[in-house]
């Protein structure tokens, strides 16, 4: 029958979804809480910013006894304080330790770790330093207050060419950024600088992911890239995905699905943020396999037939 629905083949890149160091904090927010609740019976835990960049797994731990603020004076004095994955300015940290009684759960990533110990290495050296990164990112920020005075941030090739000629340069990267601006930058700053020192403080997740996303885009007609529009690796998923001409649909859940996207598609991808929980990628698989949706359907709104 002409108007008879096709199911949609979908294709999940791998990996995809949570990396090591958010699972890591997310389990050790949620023992956090538990811990707290013992200790109280409030069970209430304070971060400061969202412990992670999605809305949705938020709006859970939330629910749970995470309270998110955005000033350490926000945090009742010896409260459980939380030290979110993207990690926070040691004058944070300090802070919280003082205020909480030193009741804080360090739940920094490791690799984030890695990159602010890299840039308190090449302070100490004498090095100025360079974070390649968005400067109003929380990880960016974390790893400039471990820099020392001479630090500087670029987030795009111009703003690399414009660090001009220096003695000594050291390099560092935002955990999520893509390894081809750091290979760019390496190129401008060669010739300026009389001695370079860089560290690829790229996480090995994020690259996985963005490969990932590489292979599958030459296997389907769209792609679905869930995960928190603050989310700055999935951010770095779209990008790769649009700049190798996939159609691409960047969603939050699948809640936000629209029908008129699927016209003509026949094989969908998957693919979702560090970030981003398995609850999540779960809900939209359901979502596509259950509602079936088809080639060319329009008004299709994310919810399941019944």
């Amino acid at each position: 029958m002409e108007n008879e629905r096709k199911p949609l083949e979908v294709e999940v890149a791998s990996p995809t979804g949570f990396c090591f160091g958010v699972k890591r904090a997310i389990e050790s927010l949620e023992k956090c809480i538990g811990e707290s609740a013992a200790a109280d019976g409030a069970g209430k835990v304070y971060s400061i910013g969202m412990p992670i960049h999605n809305p949705q797994e938020v709006a859970r731990l939330s629910r749970k006894g995470l309270v998110v603020v955005e000033r350490i004076e926000d945090v009742p004095s010896g409260a459980g304080a939380f030290v979110r994955a993207h990690g926070v300015h040691p004058s944070v940290k300090k802070a919280l330790l003082e205020r909480c009684g030193g009741r804080v759960t360090d739940a920094t990533c490791p690799f984030v770790k890695n990159a602010q110990e890299k840039a308190a290495l090449l302070a100490k050296e004498g090095y100025s330093v360079l974070v390649l990164g968005d400067p109003n990112h929380p990880e960016v920020q974390a790893i400039v207050g471990c820099a020392g005075e001479d630090v500087s941030v670029a987030s795009s090739l111009s703003e690399v060419k414009g660090v001009g000629k220096k003695d000594r340069l050291g390099v560092i990267s935002q955990t999520t950024q893509k390894k081809e601006f750091l290979g760019a930058a390496t190129e401008v700053l060669a010739p300026a600088v009389r001695e370079l020192r860089i560290f690829n403080t790229i996480c090995g997740a994020t690259t996985q992911r963005q490969d990932a996303v590489r292979k599958i885009t030459g296997s389907v007609d769209g792609l679905i890239v869930v995960g928190g529009k603050n989310s700055a690796n999935t951010a770095k998923l779209v990008e790769i995905a649009r700049s190798r001409n996939c159609d691409t649909l960047w969603i939050e859940h699948s809640g936000e699905l629209d029908g008129r996207w699927f016209a003509g598609k026949a094989r969908i991808g998957i693919a979702a943020g560090a970030s981003t929980p398995d609850w999540l990628i779960e809900e939209l698989k359901i979502a596509l396999e259950t509602s079936q949706v088809s080639r060319g359907m329009e008004g299709y709104d994310g919810r399941n037939d019944e």
